[in-house]
């Protein structure tokens, strides 16, 4: 902190008013997080104090109070315990979540679209605010793809543990004999790069095209090629961004997704874990999931990485993930493998 505080400090530090914007962002973190312990230590020597007095209490409204002080410490100290596992060097950034159906068509296509939901309404549960960046709906149903920017302390901390391939098991709603089908998804997670860190991208390095947005209409669709497709062309990355109706600012959008992507590889070739980055690069099928939902003919959402399961599907479908997330930030192993290794090619 007193790193960041200095460079602030800087006669130069406005010069560059991205990263100057960058390294603020920081500080804030920071300090929120001084603020939070602080604040738990102020409240710790409260209830000892209470405590000390917990005899003479007599009335059942002063125990109500102690009771309902307490509660608060412990949601408090649960909240920062949770925080302090985030510590890794981007844990605290906004983060790109992207999401691509894989083996399975239209049913692929339709689970893709149940995890969009699921993710935005983890987002909302938890205060976190989501743009999005990116949908192409499906031919039938579903999604073809979808990108969101997910926007809060320690956003990607917490959602790199979702990276990886997702099995669901259920009755098709798109099959006539009713059927059991089994589909997969791939969710992807990276950091948002700021202005405070240097990524280069060279513009002969990067082919851009334009096209109009797809889909039925709405939200999702103008009548302009304002729809943007970037190919970095060195490593095969490919970013769309259709969000918004001006051209200008979908490459922008897009510039930013491709930055993180690549800012993601750099770390994980300076953190020489290729081989890690290796094995996650699975194809979307049968054997490469993280985690499993089934629907049918029973109800279980298992996270093979942590072992971690629950029968309440309908919880889970609803963002409720943080018994899965809490169980991949105690695994040392998991968390220190940076948990977000995803492939950097088309899986389109």
């Amino acid at each position: 902190m007193k790193e960041l505080e200095d460079a602030s400090g800087a006669p130069d530090f406005w010069d560059d008013n991205q990263r100057a914007q960058g390294i603020l962002k920081e500080l804030a973190v920071h300090r929120r997080w001084l603020e939070s312990y602080e604040r738990l230590a102020a409240d710790l020597t409260a209830v000892e104090e209470l405590l000390e007095l917990a005899d003479a209490v007599e009335s059942p409204g002063e125990l109500v109070e102690l009771e309902a002080t307490l509660d608060g410490v412990e949601k408090e100290l649960a909240r920062i315990e949770s925080a302090a596992l985030l510590s890794g060097p981007d844990d605290h950034r906004n983060a790109i979540l992207s999401i691509h159906p894989g083996a399975g068509g239209t049913e692929s296509q339709d689970w893709a679209d149940m995890l969009f939901r699921m993710y935005n309404r983890w987002a909302e549960r938890n205060g976190f605010t989501v743009e999005l960046m990116d949908y192409q709906p499906g031919d039938e149903a579903g999604l073809k793809s979808a990108t969101l920017e997910i926007k809060g302390d320690y956003a990607f901390g917490y959602l790199k543990a979702e990276s990886g391939v997702h099995r669901l098991v259920r009755i098709s709603p798109f099959d006539a004999a009713a059927r059991r089908h089994t589909s997969f998804v791939s969710v992807h997670v990276f950091p948002e790069v700021e202005g405070n860190i240097e990524i280069e991208i060279r513009e002969e390095e990067v082919r851009i095209d334009t096209y109009r947005s797809s889909g039925a209409g709405g939200q999702h669709v103008n009548k302009t090629s304002s729809a943007i497709r970037l190919t970095h062309l060195p490593t095969g990355i490919v970013v769309t961004c259709q969000s918004e109706r001006s051209q200008h600012k979908n490459k922008e959008a897009a510039f930013t997704v491709l930055k993180s992507r690549l800012y993601q590889l750099k770390r994980e070739e300076e953190a020489k874990k290729m081989a890690k980055f290796e094995e996650s690069k699975k194809k979307i099928e049968w054997g490469s999931q993280i985690r499993s939902y089934v629907f049918q003919p029973y109800q279980m959402v298992k996270d093979h990485r942590t072992s971690v399961e629950t029968g309440n599907v309908q919880a889970v479908m609803d963002g409720d993930l943080e018994e899965f997330i809490q169980a991949f930030l105690t695994d040392p192993e998991l968390n220190d493998s940076l948990g977000a290794l995803a492939p950097t090619g088309n899986t389109q």
